[in-house]
């Protein structure tokens, strides 16, 4: 299964949410138990969950940086993007656009989303971005088409100024089967103007706006239009809304007018898994 956490919109980690029902104690005795068991747990070395079920006999989901469910290994997660200031361009913390400023001669940016570079920590994934080497390393079916994983499709998709046109040139959308929601509430975090603009229940890449800016990800969503910045993440070139939310606030910080979003769905974090 999937832990809460790893689901969560929260902002920051809460134990009772991303432990398994076996931490679901309400005696504090127990609390010092589920913090031992979480330690030897953070111990473990492994890049997918197939290696933590493989090299140290792991069959209970819960967390070890990774979540375990079935006989074929589960889900592993290998990045995270969350936006620290979304009135910061290109500032200390964009590690999925650039730390470096609107810079006309670095059109990839900070260029992680095709690099080996790694940061941050899976505890604060939802609080800070995050990379592993599992981003490029474990191979996943669901991009077999792309070569398995968002590394590779990025080679092929690069997400950079003048990448392309708008629709004519943006990458691959894949129809997504909903575990939790619908189209309704995928479309609902969106601002009302945005949501004119794409069809919900996609995952999509590289989407290139009418500045001929490209955005990484479309989270539940199928460009229609050009203003992708308004419902994608992660870059926008050259002009001054750059930033991993990008164009999230536009008519104001989470009111849900306009082109902004639900405060939800802005102080949320993009968890990243493959399986």
């Amino acid at each position: 299964m999937l832990v809460y956490a790893i689901c969560s919109l929260s902002n920051k980690w809460k134990a009772k949410l991303y432990l398994s029902p076996l931490f679901f104690f309400s005696d504090p005795k127990n609390v010092p138990k589920r913090e031992k068991l979480l330690r030897d747990r953070s111990l473990y070395i492994a890049r997918s969950c197939q290696e933590i079920r493989a090299h140290y006999f792991e069959f209970e989901d819960g967390l070890y940086y990774l979540t375990t469910e079935n006989g074929w290994g589960g889900w592993t997660l290998v990045a995270s993007v969350h936006e620290n200031n979304i009135y910061g361009k290109c500032t200390l913390g964009d590690r999925w656009t650039s730390q470096q400023g609107s810079n006309p001669f670095r059109p990839e940016g900070d260029g992680n989303w095709v690099n080996m570079n790694t940061f941050g920590k899976a505890e604060g994934a939802t609080a800070d971005d995050y990379k592993n080497p599992g981003y490029y390393d474990i191979k996943t079916r669901f991009l077999s088409q792309y070569g398995g994983n968002l590394y590779e499709l990025f080679h092929r998709y690069p997400v950079k100024y003048i990448a392309g046109a708008p629709l004519i040139n943006n990458g691959p959308s894949i129809p997504i089967v909903y575990d939790h929601g619908d189209k309704q509430t995928t479309k609902a975090f969106y601002g009302p103007y945005a949501q004119r603009e794409f069809e919900p229940s996609f995952i999509s890449f590289r989407a290139i706006n009418w500045e001929w800016a490209a955005m990484a990800i479309c989270c539940g969503t199928k460009p229609k239009g050009g203003q992708v910045d308004a419902y994608c993440i992660s870059l926008r070139w050259p002009q001054n809304s750059v930033g991993d939310f990008t164009s999230f606030a536009w008519n104001g910080y989470g009111n849900h007018k306009g082109w902004s979003v639900s405060k939800d769905m802005l102080e949320a974090a993009v968890l990243l898994f493959y399986r």
